[in-house]
């Protein structure tokens, strides 16, 4: 009679750290995936979450090309689950890029055009966006325009602001980018 209380005892104890565990395993995952935005270009889905804290500028540097443009502010996308994507290319073979020198603080636009446009200087900064009056990640051009720096996650990088002029008439807010080679 004691070896059947211990061991109903026992099997009653492991489901219950099982279950315990279990839920622990639940709620974690929920509070990852709340702030992340998800969606899919051309096929390819993508998830990028707001930074924590100050990005390393470095991770910048090289190309990248622009492959989803979107109306609505990073937060207002957040609540969207399946954002409209305005991108649709005007190039007929070349790209849409975005090339940074992140060692000379300098970028360069390329639309659609294969003669280079010429580089401007930027000021990165990590604190209170005087635009969006948010501490973030941010790059302070010189024509006064503040450009936010949601994310750079592996091959993605998500920039918010008047970023590029053909697509800010469309009212384009939020750029989705992926690194080239």
């Amino acid at each position: 009679m004691k070896r059947m209380m211990i061991l109903i005892f026992g099997c009653f104890l492991l489901n219950s750290c099982v279950v315990s565990t279990a839920g622990k395993i639940v709620k974690t995952t929920v509070k990852a995936g709340v702030g992340v935005v998800k969606g899919t270009v051309k096929g390819v889905s993508w998830a990028v979450s707001k930074a924590n804290g100050k990005i390393d500028e470095d991770r910048l540097d090289g190309n990248w090309k622009i492959v989803g443009v979107y109306s609505h502010s990073y937060d207002e996308i957040q609540n969207t689950e399946d954002p409209e994507n305005l991108f649709s290319s005007q190039c007929e073979n070349a790209q849409e890029i975005l090339s940074f020198k992140t060692k000379k603080s300098k970028l360069q636009q390329v639309h659609c055009s294969s003669d280079k446009e010429s580089w401007k200087k930027y000021k990165f900064d990590f604190g209170k966006n005087p635009k969006t009056k948010e501490k973030e990640n941010y790059l302070k051009m010189p024509n006064g325009d503040y450009i936010s720096i949601i994310n750079v996650s592996g091959n993605n990088l998500i920039l918010e602001g008047n970023l590029m002029p053909a697509y800010a008439f469309k009212g384009a807010k939020v750029y989705l980018l992926e690194k080239t080679k």
